[in-house]
C-alpha cells in the first residue's frame, strides 16, 4: 500500500511538473501575463487609493555607481532604457537566428515574411501621416508601424489546431522582419542631438566584440563587460540605448565550440568510463570519478551549442515573464477621467494610430504579401490560404509593446504620450479580436478521425 501511495504521488508529481512545463512554454503564456500586467497597471493607475503611489515609485530615482561615475534615472527610465536594452537582445538574437538557419535563411523562405513586413510598415505610416500631417503629431508616424510578437502569436495559437504550423510560422517570420524594421526606425528616425564621437568610441568597442568572436573567444565575461561599456555610451551618445542590446547580439558567437561529432565521441567516451567506474551500492555522490566523467559531459554538452542559442533559450522567460510585464506594468498605467479621454480617438493622434493599425496593417500586409508571390518573389507556404493571410493580417495590427515604446521616443508632452498609449491599446485590442475572429472563421476545423481510420 505504501509503495503504490509513493508511485501515485511521484506520477501526480511529473504530471503536474509537466503541465507548468508545456504552460511556461506555450506561445500564449506569454501575452497572458502581459494583459494582467497591462490591466493591473490601469487598474493601479485609477484608483484614488493607489494612484499616487504608482506613479510616485515610476518617477523615483534609483542611483547606481559611486560619487565621480554614477547614473540617476527615474525607475521608468531604468526600465525603459535599461531592462528593455535585454529585451532588445534577445530580439536581436532571435533576428540573427532567423537569418543564419530559420526562415529568414534563404532570399525564397524570406521573401514574402519581409515584403509582408514591409508593407506592414509602410502603409500604416503612410495612414498616420495623411491624417496628422497638418494640426496634428506628425512625428508619431512610427508608433503604428509595429506589430507586437508574443501578443499576435498568442492570439493565433488560440485557436490550436485549426490553424496549420506553416501559418504560425508565416506569422513569426513576419513578426521579426517587423522587429528589424522597428529597430532601424528607432536608430534612424527617433534619435536626438547626436554625438558622434561617443559613436566613434561604439564603433572600436564594437569592433573588439566582433574580433573576440572572430578568434573564436567563448567566455562570456568578456562580452559582458563591453555589452556594459556599449550600453554607458549609448546613454550618451543620443542614440536610444536600446540599440546596444542589438548591436551585442550581432557579436555574440553563433558556432558551437564543439562539433556534433566530437560531441557524439567525447559522450561515448565518458559515459563508457562512467559505466567501468559504477560500483555496487555506492551513490554517485561519493563516487569521484563519475562525478569527474558526469561534470565532463556536461560540459561538452554545453559547448556543443552556441552562445547565441544558449542565450537566447535562457532569456526566453527572463523576458516574456519578466521584463515585459514590467514594462506593462510602468507604461500602461493610463490615467481615464470617464470618456473624455478616450475622445483622443476622434483626434488626429488617435485617429492616425487607430486606423493605421487596424486598417493600415492588414492592408499593408497582406497587399504586398499579395504583391510577392504575383511577382513570384515569394510562394504561399502549404496549407495556407489568401483569406488565412488576411486573418494573420489583421493580428499585425496588435502592436502595444513595440508601439507604446515608440510612442514614448515621439512624443515629449505627457498628454500627447498619455493619448497615444490609449489610442494603442484600444486598436490592439480591437485588431486582436478581429484577427482571431477572422482566422477562426476561415481556418476550417480539422475532422477527428474515426477509430477505424485511426487503426489504419
Amino acid at each position: 500500500m505504501t509503495q503504490y501511495l509513493s508511485f501515485k504521488y511521484k506520477r501526480n508529481f511529473f504530471l503536474r511538473r509537466e503541465r507548468h512545463h508545456r504552460l511556461l512554454h506555450s506561445p500564449w503564456a506569454g501575452g497572458l501575463v502581459l494583459v494582467i500586467f497591462a490591466a493591473l497597471a490601469m487598474i493601479l493607475a485609477n484608483i484614488p487609493a493607489t494612484a499616487e503611489a504608482y506613479h510616485h515609485l515610476l518617477e523615483s530615482h534609483l542611483t547606481v555607481g559611486f560619487d565621480h561615475f554614477k547614473l540617476s534615472k527615474p525607475l521608468e527610465a531604468w526600465i525603459n532604457d535599461g531592462l528593455m536594452v535585454i529585451f532588445f537582445f534577445h530580439v536581436g538574437l532571435e533576428i540573427k537566428r532567423e537569418i543564419m538557419a530559420g526562415h529568414l535563411s534563404t532570399i525564397r523562405q524570406a521573401a514574402l515574411p519581409i515584403a509582408a513586413a514591409i508593407g506592414g510598415m509602410i502603409v500604416p505610416a503612410l495612414i498616420y501621416t495623411g491624417i496628422n500631417l497638418s494640426g496634428g503629431e506628425p512625428s508619431g508616424w512610427g508608433v503604428p508601424m509595429a506589430t507586437d510578437i508574443a501578443f499576435a502569436i498568442g492570439v493565433l495559437s488560440l485557436l490550436g489546431n485549426r490553424v496549420p504550423v506553416s501559418l504560425k510560422i508565416f506569422l513569426t517570420a513576419l513578426a521579426v522582419a517587423d522587429d528589424l524594421g522597428g529597430i532601424l526606425v528607432i536608430a534612424l528616425f527617433y534619435s536626438t542631438d547626436i554625438h558622434f564621437e561617443i559613436l566613434g568610441i561604439i564603433a572600436g568597442v564594437f569592433l573588439l566584440m566582433i574580433l573576440l568572436r572572430k578568434f573564436n573567444v567563448y567566455k562570456m565575461r568578456y562580452y559582458l563587460i563591453l555589452s556594459i561599456i556599449i550600453w554607458i555610451l549609448f546613454l550618451n551618445s543620443g542614440i536610444h540605448a536600446t540599440i546596444a542590446g542589438v548591436l551585442i547580439a550581432l557579436t555574440i558567437p553563433s558556432t558551437p565550440r564543439y562539433t556534433k561529432r566530437y560531441f557524439l565521441y567525447k559522450t561515448r567516451f565518458y559515459l563508457d568510463s562512467f559505466r567501468q567506474h559504477n560500483r555496487d551500492g555506492v551513490e554517485i555522490l561519493s563516487n569521484k570519478k563519475q562525478l569527474e566523467d558526469i561534470e565532463t559531459i556536461r560540459q561538452v554538452a554545453v559547448n556543443a551549442i552556441s552562445p547565441a542559442q544558449r542565450l537566447e533559450y535562457a532569456l526566453h522567460h527572463t523576458v516574456a515573464f519578466f521584463i515585459m510585464p514590467i514594462f506593462a506594468l510602468a507604461n500602461a498605467g493610463i490615467s481615464i477621467e470617464g470618456f473624455g479621454d478616450l475622445g483622443v480617438l476622434f483626434k488626429p493622434l488617435g485617429a492616425g494610430i487607430f486606423l493605421g493599425l487596424v486598417v493600415g496593417k492588414p492592408i499593408g500586409i497582406f497587399l504586398f504579401s499579395h504583391i510577392a508571390v504575383r511577382l513570384k518573389w515569394g510562394e504561399l507556404p502549404d496549407g495556407i490560404t489568401w483569406p488565412m493571410i488576411f486573418g494573420v493580417s489583421c493580428l499585425g495590427g496588435i502592436g502595444f509593446t513595440m508601439s507604446i515604446f515608440i510612442n514614448n521616443l515621439a512624443f515629449t508632452d505627457p498628454a500627447v504620450v498619455t493619448g497615444g498609449k490609449i489610442s494603442i491599446l484600444i486598436a490592439s485590442l480591437t485588431a486582436g479580436v478581429i484577427g482571431w475572429l477572422v482566422t477562426r472563421i476561415v481556418s476550417p476545423r480539422k475532422k477527428s478521425l474515426s477509430s477505424h481510420e485511426k487503426n489504419v
